[in-house]
């Protein structure tokens, strides 16, 4: 009886022993936070070095399964505070920070211990993007099947038609040789011919100015691009990068404003932002296409400018990027963007009922996945909006330059109206103002 509440005494210390030792590793993985809010404040904070996709490096290490490698404390000490870790000669500490190239990592004192475990939780209980991943590949896969059997039905429906015209053709051959045609034939009266060679002329006059029409048009509308859409090298969506995302066209076209053209710009304005974005993850996807596309064609960049994301080093093997220009001044025409889109931006706006001055003649560039020429841009089209806009007189580069044009015209055009100036009336329309 003895032995056996021994035996208990001892199983029952033995519980005891090992709940205590225990009981800080299971407090210490232990992690209740908020995934949504933990979302949220990673974006805020972490995005500037750590991959969205979990599962990749960037400027800091990839973070899936960090919170199996470490303990909830260790890693809150480390992300309030990673300096102090690796001063006090924390091993994991020293080792991390050697592997990164001794980049010190920004600390965070103004997270709280329950912000950390809300960006803890959001790492932990990452939804399944890999899943996510795999399926998007599969119906990659797929659609090259479908693509090639709507192919297969295209061919075998153009055949099938093709044959068709030529069993009518054939029938009507068949038609005409059976037929006795010499005995059908009849000749025309001389006197037909007299009466109605009026009407003859008639048709041989308006056949003539028709195809001196045609000619006409013909030449006035060489080089004129209206709806001109080419394919672009690299895929570029104006619509997620303007509409979705919000970034202001000067951004990238950042000499339209003060220079004689906008510029395209260079492959190291897309790497301010593709140098962490690697991937497409946005929710707008074009009919026919998949985020595995648009995460190509950001691989695309990668490979002009020579640049590897998984190393983060540059090969210095480059191949340029040949974008294929769509809106073309020709050379004997002068045109500078900073005129009209600085002196001209209010008139012009107000003119052309747009919010945005790039509007007036690019259209709604915001909604284009791939940019096209909305105007025609002939000499007439530039003359028209001349006549019809308004010469801003409050501008200050017009009242410091045309302060006695001011005076000249305000005595010429006062009435009981107020004074309305068009940019013809100060020179708009002179040959000498954009052929020069």
């Amino acid at each position: 009886m003895k032995s056996s509440k021994k035996k208990i005494r001892l199983f029952l210390s033995i519980g005891l022993f090992f709940s205590i030792v225990f009981q800080p590793i299971r407090a210490q993985n232990y992690i209740n936070g908020n995934v949504e809010k933990g979302a949220s404040l990673f974006k805020t904070n972490c995005t500037s070095c750590h991959s969205p996709d979990l599962t990749k490096k960037l400027i800091g290490p990839a973070l899936y399964g960090v919170t199996n490698k470490r303990n909830s404390e260790w890693l809150h000490k480390w992300i309030k505070n990673n300096k102090d870790l690796i001063k006090r000669g924390d091993k994991d500490a020293i080792s991390i920070y050697k592997e990164y190239g001794k980049i010190d990592m920004n600390p965070f004192p103004q997270l709280s211990d329950k912000d950390i475990d809300d960006i803890l939780s959001f790492i932990k209980n990452t939804p399944s993007h890999h899943k996510e991943k795999l399926s998007v590949e599969k119906t990659s896969e797929i659609q090259p099947r479908e693509t090639l059997i709507r192919l297969v039905i295209l061919g075998f429906s153009v055949l099938s038609v093709i044959l068709l015209l030529l069993l009518l053709r054939i029938y009507t051959l068949v038609r005409i040789i059976d037929e006795e045609s010499h005995d059908r034939k009849k000749k025309i009266p001389i006197g037909i011919l007299e009466k109605y060679r009026f009407i003859g002329y008639i048709l041989i006059g308006v056949f003539f100015l028709s195809s001196i029409f045609v000619i006409w048009d013909f030449l006035m509308n060489i080089d004129v691009n209206k709806g001109y859409q080419p394919n672009q090298p690299i895929y570029f969506s104006h619509k997620i990068h303007s509409n979705i995302n919000q970034i202001d066209c000067q951004y990238c076209h950042s000499s339209a404003k003060y220079g004689k053209v906008s510029g395209i710009p260079s492959a190291n304005i897309c790497m301010n932002c593709h140098v962490s974005i690697t991937e497409y993850n946005g929710d707008y996807i074009e009919n026919g296409k998949d985020k595995i596309f648009y995460t190509k064609e950001i691989q695309k960049i990668y490979k002009a400018i020579g640049w590897d994301p998984n190393t983060r080093t540059y090969s210095n093997e480059t191949h340029p990027i040949k974008w294929i220009r769509i809106h073309n001044m020709p050379d004997f025409v002068y045109f500078d963007h900073s005129q009209h889109v600085v002196a001209g931006e209010e008139t012009i706006k107000k003119s052309q009922n747009v919010d945005v001055v790039c509007k007036a003649c690019h259209g709604e560039v915001q909604d284009m996945d791939k940019v096209k020429m909305v105007n025609d841009f002939t000499m007439g089209w530039c003359i028209n909006c001349h006549r019809t806009t308004e010469v801003n007189m409050d501008n200050k580069y017009y009242v410091e330059y045309f302060n006695k044009l001011h005076e000249k015209l305000k005595k010429q055009y006062n009435g009981k109206n107020p004074v309305k100036v068009t940019v013809d009336s100060v020179g708009g329309i002179e040959c000498g103002k954009c052929h020069y």
